[in-house]
């Protein structure tokens, strides 16, 4: 995988993370912009190795700061309301008696 790809992943990981930990969007809102601008100090780095070294240690923040209870939408698989209230199956009606 090339760079490029890998850090547009890594900065929404890094974004769907912070979302996880934070109570209110607003106080979200401060933390992205706070982690666009860690992704932007290093936009302009061009020696691959050094490019590598980053995306290993933004890998590394990453699995240490990940929540142990992520954030998922209640009606999101997992969540609490998944398949609650399902709609009845669509059923054919029986078969006209004959007598």
């Amino acid at each position: 995988m090339s760079t490029r790809p890998a850090a547009l992943s890594l900065y929404r990981r890094s974004l769907k993370l912070a979302l996880d930990w934070s109570v209110h969007r607003s106080l979200w809102r401060g933390q992205a912009v706070y982690i666009r601008s860690l992704f932007e100090k290093n936009r302009d780095v061009s020696d691959p190795r050094l490019q590598r070294a980053l995306l290993k240690e933004t890998e590394k923040l990453l699995e240490k700061w990940k929540h142990p209870d992520p954030y998922c939408a209640p009606t999101a698989p997992g969540g609490s309301k998944y398949e609650r209230n399902l709609p009845a199956p669509h059923m054919d009606p029986p078969p006209p008696l004959k007598f």
